[in-house]
């Protein structure tokens, strides 16, 4: 009877914690899309540069790969990165600045709570930006793919997000509200453009050329890049790895910049 009793409990709590992080998500969700530039910037802008720099060329093949569906992949990754970065870096640069991160102190509000949140809210966003992409890309661009291409393009950009959201943890936790934007172009369009999103990696200066291969936003492109026909061969679970690699590093990186904060707030 008390055994009943107290598995009957823990599941309650287990479902009151599930409500309360779906509720989490869902208020994450809902604060991004409301602040105007958040959402210009990281459901429109990746499609605006698409449009920019994908339409003119949409119909040329290079190595038998179709332009369209090759920039697809570019800017999708382009996307996620962006959106990984902003929606957790900034945010909670943001919020601590406002205090809102001691506040949650005195709730039942865990950190990894917020973390799972942040997590799960930043993929939601990525999905949503790939949708305007591929929407786009699909009804004014004529890209064309079969129904998996398309998921599975999808699943592999939400799958190489990962390390940048762990990447973002790191930012929101060491830059101030007023720097993290900053620093965050500072990282995100370098890295972007040194990985061949806006320029195909042989055409860039040799110096460049010799660092891609060690920069994460390299292997969320293969990944795209692979699965049309046109990464650089090393093959799927080897840019998954180093993207893994990555996620370990950042995670150590948002541990440090976690602890040093609270060190610093709360003594």
């Amino acid at each position: 009877m008390n055994h009943a009793i107290r598995h009957g409990a823990d599941a309650d709590a287990g479902i009151g914690r599930l409500a309360a992080l779906a509720y989490l998500i869902y208020v994450e969700v809902v604060k991004a899309v409301r602040v105007p530039m958040f959402a210009l910037f990281g459901l429109v802008f990746p499609t605006l540069l698409f449009a920019l720099f994908g339409l003119p060329g949409i119909d040329e093949t290079q190595n038998g790969i179709n332009a369209g569906r090759f920039m697809m992949a570019s800017f999708g990754t382009y996307a996620v990165m962006g959106m990984a970065l902003f929606s957790v870096g900034v945010s909670i640069a943001n919020e601590r600045g406002m205090g809102w991160h001691r506040l949650l102190r005195a709730t039942p509000v865990r950190p990894m709570h917020l973390f799972a949140a942040k997590f799960a809210a930043a993929v939601l966003l990525g999905m949503a930006s790939l949708l305007v992409l591929y929407l786009f890309a699909a009804l004014v661009g004529h890209v064309r793919m079969g129904t998996a291409s398309w998921c599975a393009m999808a699943g592999l950009l939400l799958v190489g997000m990962v390390p940048f959201i762990a990447l973002g943890l790191g930012i929101g936790y060491t830059a101030g509200p007023s720097t993290a934007a900053a620093i965050v172009n500072l990282i995100y369009l370098p890295l972007a453009f040194a990985s061949g999103l806006f320029i195909p990696v042989e055409r860039l200066p040799a110096i460049i050329r010799g660092i891609a291969p060690f920069l994460p936003s390299y292997h969320i492109a293969q990944l795209g890049w692979t699965l049309l026909g046109a990464g650089d061969g090393v093959g799927i679970p080897a840019h998954l790895l180093w993207l893994a690699g990555y996620t370990a590093l950042f995670l150590a990186l948002a541990r440090w910049a976690y602890r040093r904060d609270e060190q610093a707030t709360f003594g």
